[in-house]
This record gives C-alpha cells, structure tokens and sequence, in this order.
C-alpha cells in the first residue's frame, strides 16, 4: 500500500508577516504579478510594493474565479512578463491566482487576509461562473509555493468568519479518522499517512484548547499566542488534515444542506459544523466526544441546531433530499464506516438537532 501526503512547499506565519512578500517572492523568481481582492486593496496598498528584492504588479480581482477572469488576468500575466504570480484576499481571489499560476506554468505566493476556510493551502481551485454559479473544481498538479499569513490582517476580519473557520476545521479528524478505518483515499487518491492523521489530530486539539480565547483575542482585535494557533489550525493543520487524511460525512452533509435555500446565508463553516455533530451521531462517536464537541460549539457560537443555519422548518422530505446529495457516490459519505443509507443520514441530523435543541433548551433555563 502506498499513502500520500501532500503540503504547501512553505507556511510563513505571524504579526505583520505581509513584510515577508518580497522576500518570499525573491525564492521563486523576480517579477510577481499580485491579485488582490478589492476590499484588501487599501489594507495591503503600502506593504505590496516594489522594492530592491522583488518587483510587483498589482491587479484588482474581478470578484468571481471564473474562466473569463482566469483568462484576462492570464493575458495581463503574459503582457507584463511576470514570473510569479500572488493571490491576496479572500478564497475566490486566492482560487484565482493558484487557477492564473497553474495555467502559465508560474509559481504562486497565497496570502489568505481571513482564517475562515482551510483552502489556502490546498491543491484545488473552484471555478464559477461569471454570474457566481459553481461549474466545477479544477485540481491541480501541486500545492501554493507559499502560504503566507499576516495575523494582523487576519485579526481585522469579523469575528464571526473566524468562528466559522473553527468549524470547518472542527471536522478534520473526524473525516480524517473515518477514512483511516474505511482505508478511503485522500484528496490524491491514495491513503493518508500516520503524519496526516496525527496533524489531524492536533488540529481538534488545538481547537479545544485554545478556541476560546482566540475568540475573545479576536473580538477584541488582538493578536494573541491562542489566536496564533487557532489561526494555524483553521488555516495549515485543517488543510493538511483533510486533503492529506480525507473527507467523509461531514462535508458530504455539508454539500447536501447547500440545497436548501435557506442556509444559504451563513457560512461554509457553519454548515460544516452541523456536518460534524451529525456524523457523530451517524458514526455513534461515543459520548464524551460528543460532549466535547457540543461544548466547543456552545462556547465559541458555533450553530447546534438546524435554526442556527436557516433551516428550522425542514421537512423530513427536505432533508430526505439532503441525505440523497449527502450520499450521492461522487461525494465523500462512502468514507464512512458501514453502509450509510439517506434514511440514516436524516435520522442522525435530527438527532444532532435535537442534541443541540435540548443544550439551548439547559442554557435558557440556566
């Protein structure tokens, strides 16, 4: 048996850290091409520069990572000769500038300004639309060059995209750990290594230590060591632990809910978080994780309940209809142990809902 794991070629990290562009450009070649989300753009205006290690041109992204922006952006890569090209923003732009990099055979520099998702790091690009509609993921044959994280930045983002970092990250080793039982394949299509479950592991740790004071830091605007490493999980430990240790239920779920109209004002992480507590009812995780889990949720305002994500009033035959998707065979359930039906997965988020029901039921009477 051969496993794979696969990484970015180097995580940079830490308080102003943005200062490190030109250096870290300086590695891969001369003249770097930078993408920069509009709403960033005068954030980063002062530190993405020229100077004596690296020149840089600077783009304003469109908004969509769709084709037609993947090819004018490629066709201004071309006319400036740029050799690198740098991804600053949110997960469109920075999908954006791996798609850009990927096509003119250029090496990329990513620099996440959220810690909302653990695509940073990831080998994988999805491509929309020009009116924002998903068409379809674009893997790629590598990983970023570098990943570089300015929690200064990050620290200025709403604290609720934080949270929701959390909560995609939340699921890491439990779809890492279903696919270690199953023997399921990674993102690479070979089996993980003792190293991504392990890195998986410690991201749920992470989590549990430090989650809460992180938020507190976060509210607050402050960079502290708890919001460093929760910062870290969220970003590097969650990318590697699903992409090198796999997915499974949770996400699956996730995808499912995505059908309903009305969860589609919260966040990715949000509805990962239902995903999680509902696979730890589909997976029957034993009791104590369980607990461990609801209370992460409850002190940092995760969502428990199927109202926390705008679907409260979901029939049995709406959620039917999730559990279809959740369980389509090109999704990630069948990396879960046993034979999971649709019908079991509606029974395990009711049960998950209801968990959380009866929690938020204990907290008003408290």
């Amino acid at each position: 048996m051969i496993s794979t794991t696969i990484f970015p070629g180097r995580y940079v990290q830490g308080s102003d850290a943005i200062g490190q562009l030109t250096t870290e450009i300086a590695r891969l070649g001369n003249f770097a091409f930078a993408i920069v989300d509009k709403g960033v753009m005068a954030l980063v205006r002062d530190t993405v520069k020229t100077d004596d290690k690296a020149k840089i041109a600077v783009e304003a992204f469109n908004g969509e990572c769709s084709d037609e922006e993947i090819e004018r952006i490629g066709k201004r890569v071309a006319a400036e000769g740029a050799n690198v090209i740098a991804g600053i923003g949110g997960g469109k732009a920075l999908d954006t500038a791996k798609a850009v990099a990927h096509a003119a055979g250029l090496p990329v520099v990513i620099v996440p300004t959220l810690a909302s998702t653990d695509a940073p790091c990831s080998a994988l690009s999805v491509i929309y639309t020009a009116e924002g509609a998903f068409k379809r993921y674009l893997v790629l044959p590598k990983n970023p060059d570098v990943v570089l994280v300015d929690t200064t930045l990050v620290v200025g983002a709403p604290v609720r995209l934080f949270v929701a970092g959390m909560g995609d990250a939340l699921s890491t080793w439990f779809e890492a750990e279903d696919c270690k039982q199953t023997g399921s394949a990674n993102m690479t299509g070979r089996v993980g290594s003792m190293t991504a479950y392990g890195l998986a592991r410690m991201c749920f740790d992470t989590l549990l230590a430090d989650g809460a004071a992180a938020k507190a830091a976060a509210s607050q605007k402050i960079v502290t060591p708890e919001f460093e490493r929760i910062v870290e999980a969220n970003t590097l430990l969650s990318g590697l632990g699903f992409e090198s240790g796999g997915l499974s239920g949770a996400h699956a779920i996730h995808n499912g809910l995505t059908a309903l109209e009305g969860t589609h004002g919260y966040w990715h992480g949000e509805k990962v978080a239902i995903g999680t507590q509902s696979l730890l009812m589909l997976t029957k995780r034993p009791r104590e994780i369980v607990n461990a889990v609801y209370g992460f949720c409850e002190a940092i305002g995760l969502p428990m309940t199927l109202a926390d994500i705008g679907i409260g009033d979901a029939t049995d035959e709406q959620l039917l209809e999730v559990a279809k998707l959740a369980c389509d065979p090109a999704d990630t359930m069948g990396n879960v142990p046993g034979s999971v039906t649709p019908k079991d997965v509606v029974a395990a988020i009711r049960a998950a809902d209801a968990e959380g029901r009866a929690r938020k039921a204990k907290q008003l009477a408290a």
